[in-house]
C-alpha cells in the first residue's frame, strides 16, 4: 500500500465468482468508515502470501469482519464471496430502515 493510507475502501463486489472487486484508497487520517462500508487492509504474510483483514462501517463504531491469514496472491479471489455476502446484507437492511422510516412518516400524516 502506498504511504499514508489505511487500507482500500471497497467500491463494489461483483455477483459473479470470478468478477472484479474495486476498490479506492482509503487515507489514514479518515476518522471512520461510513455506515455499511467495508475496509481491506493486506500485508504480506510472514512466510508467503498476504495477511488479509476487512473491517466493517457499523453507525457507531468499526467491527472486524474477518481475516485471512497467508492468503495467496489471488486473495481478491477468495474474499470475494464474503464482501458480496456483507455489501447485500447491508443494502438490504438500509433499504428495510428506510421503509420503515417511510411507513412511520405515513402513519403521522
Amino acid at each position: 500500500m502506498p504511504d499514508g493510507v489505511r487500507g482500500a475502501l471497497v467500491q463494489r463486489v461483483s455477483a459473479r465468482h470470478d468478477g472484479p472487486l474495486d476498490g479506492t484508497w482509503l487515507a489514514a487520517r479518515t476518522p471512520r468508515l461510513p455506515l455499511g462500508r467495508i475496509r481491506l487492509r493486506r500485508e504480506p504474510a510472514s512466510r508467503s502470501g498476504w495477511d488479509v483483514s476487512a473491517h466493517l462501517g457499523l453507525a457507531t463504531s468499526e467491527v472486524h469482519l474477518a481475516s485471512w491469514p497467508g492468503a495467496s496472491d489471488d486473495w481478491p479471489r477468495l474474499v470475494r464471496p464474503t464482501l458480496h455476502e456483507v455489501t447485500g446484507l447491508c443494502a438490504a437492511l438500509a433499504f428495510a430502515t428506510d421503509a420503515l422510516d417511510l411507513s412511520n412518516r405515513l402513519a403521522e400524516v
